[in-house]
């Protein structure tokens, strides 16, 4: 098919312009030469004057020509398109093969395997795209999500993923999520609901979704190795949802890692990672594994992806993306004169295990429907489910009821997490301060690594500040108030920050001076139990000394706290 550039549309325009150039010099020449005696020189001159002028007048037709021709072949080929839209995708194959130069030789390319891609020209673009476009990164995670029947985890896997990050790791990769929902109104959904608006904005995370025509007609598979069609359907549609992903993901990172959309990351993983992938002694692996369940934390260079979809192309109705790997590999490096065993030890050259595993699967719905799986990485090992920290001497109470022997006090303490029973409207955590102190940043973490769902949600920080009386006198003989831009509760508190996916941190304002005490209001009904895994006052200045219970007396025998 032949498509007129631009480029060459300019070149006859110009050939033109220059032709009519040359014609009025002819016509100035002729002016001159009836203006005076025709000699015999003058003669040869109008004689060569006319041969040019015929010369030039043959070429302008052959440019003009030339500019129908082209008119003409825009206007067919448009009448093409209409015609080619109407075929099949069978026969748009057979045409493209026929049509095609028997001098210059063809590769299979992806319309070989889907053919019904040819129908559309945006069925290999994305029809949901959220984020920046960040290349040129370390790692790039691609994490795959689709429509589950019971319970999504993928918020609680995205926060496990991007809080274990560092600030200088949070601008060396990139986080794909793939809707694999051919629903363009849920695709938005998902991508609106993940409330991660900083880390799309900073290019960090990336939400994406398959156009309506990337899969083919999945009623026509045959069923294999005794599964049903539903699940042949279903490991088939993933094949291709691990295609899409890795076609978009393989120019912008140098590596790129598989993972799920129900897993919980080990803190500095990212940087566990790179390093160990730096750290091999030659570049012939080909898959880094920090996971041994599934296709959980497998890690590929950018460069080995086109090997790896096109395998995966060729057999993707056949059999599940474990077993393809595994074939890539016996293909690569196995000899079939050889025993199993050469084999095994061949393929572990290019299959690398790390451990302790950096992920693991929490989950227990499947994304097959009605599938129930508790599987767990043994490698992970046993994480800690609280962190602990040096907090200033307090008393903490609460309303919520307390689980067992999870209480708020340890976790205070540092010794083990705080666990409670649902929280409803108007429960709170209270930290009461024996010596008011001057707090410059909080950091509160719900949730953890066995129960990631169990979380505060729209619950705010709120602080007392010491009653200073003095200076309250001073702000009001000043016409001004201390804490303007900030909402005021009945009891005194104000409130400075709000809980998002299961954290609380932020500044305190120094204006505020010492604090008496801080607080964590719950403003509507909760769903869940609740996990408080980590109580952090991150730093402090200097306290002030005032007599034990001057606002809550009663505080002055019971100690929280290290001494």
């Amino acid at each position: 098919m032949y498509w007129p550039s631009r480029s060459r549309n300019l070149v006859i325009l110009c050939t033109i312009a220059n032709h009519r150039r040359k014609l009025i010099r002819f016509k100035r020449t002729l002016t001159l030469l009836f203006n005076k005696p025709l000699s015999l020189l003058s003669l040869e001159r109008l004689h060569s004057a006319e041969q040019e002028n015929l010369k030039r007048s043959k070429e302008l037709n052959l440019v003009l020509d030339e500019i129908k021709r082209a008119i003409a072949e825009k206007q067919a080929l448009r009448d093409i398109n209409r015609t080619w839209a109407s075929l099949s995708d069978e026969t748009k194959l057979k045409l493209w093969n026929v049509t095609t130069s028997k001098n210059v030789l063809q590769l299979p390319s992806i319309f070989h395997h889907l053919p019904h891609l040819l129908a559309k020209e945006s069925s290999l673009q994305p029809a949901v795209h959220v984020g920046q476009g960040r290349t040129g990164v370390s790692i790039v995670m691609g994490v795959p999500s689709v429509k589950r029947e019971v319970h999504s985890y993928l918020t609680d896997t995205l926060s496990s993923l991007m809080t274990e990050l560092s600030a200088a790791e949070k601008e060396d990769c990139v986080i794909v999520v793939f809707i694999a929902e051919t629903d363009q109104q849920y695709a938005n959904s998902v991508a609106d609901n993940l409330k991660f608006p900083v880390e799309i904005q900073s290019g960090l995370l990336e939400v994406i979704s398959p156009s309506v025509h990337f899969y083919p007609d999945f009623s026509r598979l045959k069923e294999s190795f005794g599964d049903p069609k539903e699940r042949v359907r279903w490991r088939t549609k993933q094949n291709l949802d691990y295609c899409f992903l890795m076609m978009y993901a393989q120019s912008k990172g140098t590596y790129y890692v598989q993972l799920e959309d129900d897993i919980v990351a080990r803190p500095n993983y990212f940087t566990t990672m790179k390093n160990f992938a730096l750290q091999q002694p030659s570049e012939e692996w080909m898959i880094l594994e920090f996971s041994q369940l599934g296709f959980i934390g497998k890690m590929f260079k950018s460069v080995d992806l086109s090997l790896i979809v096109e395998f995966m192309l060729m057999f993707y109705k056949d059999k599940p993306i474990d077993w393809l790997l595994d074939h890539i590999m016996w293909v690569k490096v196995c000899n079939p004169e050889k025993d199993a065993k050469h084999c095994d030890r061949q393929k572990a050259n290019l299959r690398i295990r790390f451990k302790p595993s950096l992920f693991q699967h929490v989950g227990t719905h499947s994304s097959l429907a009605g599938k129930i799986q508790k599987l767990k990485d043994k490698d992970f090992g046993k994480q800690t489910l609280h962190k602990g920290h040096a907090n200033p001497l307090a008393e903490v109470t609460t309303s919520l009821k307390t689980y067992q022997h999870f209480t708020l006090e340890k976790a205070y303490l540092g010794e083990d997490f705080f666990w409670a029973f649902t929280p409803v409207a108007g429960d709170f955590i209270r930290i009461r301060f024996f010596t008011p102190v001057r707090i410059e940043r909080y950091f509160f973490r719900s949730g953890n690594i066995e129960h990631p769902g169990d979380k505060l949600f729209n619950t705010t920080v709120e602080v007392l500040p010491f009653d200073n009386i003095q200076s309250e006198k001073e702000a009001l003989k000043e016409g001004r108030e201390k804490t303007p831009k900030y909402h005021r509760t009945e009891d005194g508190f104000i409130r400075i920050g709000v809980f998002h996916n299961g954290i609380a941190e932020g500044e305190v304002d120094p204006t505020f001076g010492p604090l008496e005490a801080l607080r964590l209001s719950v403003i509507t009904d909760c769903p869940v139990w609740v996990i408080l895994s980590e109580v952090s006052r991150l730093s402090t200045q200097s306290t002030v000394d005032r007599p034990c219970g001057k606002i809550f007396p009663d505080t002055c025998n019971r100690r929280t706290g290290p001494a």
